[in-house]
């Protein structure tokens, strides 16, 4: 069955400024981890473009971090090298 138009995945016009959230393990350095990935994909990335929220606990910490992004094929690869973290719970 066809999905309608209502189900489809909005289409996104590049380049465009997306944000990034990544939830994790708070560990030294799982920040600075993060942002080295973002700026091997979008290198203009700076510290600037990253907020963090940590849980109730201070166990997790949730980043979001906003770049320009390009196409669909950079977001997958950004995706893909951030899952590579062992410290990375979750990319959405």
């Amino acid at each position: 069955m066809p999905a309608t138009p209502e189900q489809q995945a909005p289409k996104i016009a590049f380049p465009c400024r997306y944000p990034v959230k990544v939830m994790g393990e708070a560990a030294d350095g799982f920040e600075q981890d993060v942002l080295a990935i973002f700026q091997r994909h979008a290198p203009a990335t700076s510290v600037d473009d990253m907020a963090a929220r940590p849980s109730a606990k201070g166990n997790y910490l949730a980043l979001t971090v906003t770049i320009e992004a390009t196409g669909l094929e950079q977001l997958e690869a950004l995706f893909a090298d951030l899952k590579t973290l062992s410290a990375v719970k979750l990319v959405l």
